[in-house]
């Protein structure tokens, strides 16, 4: 088995163990871990590193891995709906054209005479 699967494979069931866990609570040791699944310490600390970046498990060095607690909900997105009537086709007809004359901003951006 290569390394890269075998961490995927850990990671995977460990995953799915989690749900007998309650949020904050402690996971067994990595060193229960590398005996039950018979996996190298190296493969138990990567799939747990995986599973932290997943935001599903928190390590505490000294103290073990622990199950994490449920993010809260992102906050819904601001109102955006003066957006879609200001960029929406339909109302486009309706605005005045615009235009912009950039003379003097060419004059200004301009290299001096010599």
């Amino acid at each position: 088995m290569h390394e890269r699967s075998s961490v995927g494979e850990l990671a995977d069931r460990l995953r799915r163990e989690l749900d007998r866990y309650s949020p904050g609570e402690k996971l067994p040791s990595s060193r229960a871990l590398v005996e039950r699944y018979r996996v190298s310490p190296v493969t138990v600390s990567r799939a747990l590193a995986r599973l932290t970046a997943e935001g599903l498990v928190v390590t505490r060095p000294g103290a073990g891995a622990f199950r994490a607690r449920p993010r809260p909900a992102a906050a819904p997105a601001g109102d955006t709906s003066w957006q879609e009537v200001a960029l929406s086709a339909d109302g486009a007809t309706d605005l005045v054209p615009r235009s912009v004359d950039a003379s003097g901003v060419l004059v200004s951006l301009a290299a001096p005479p010599p």
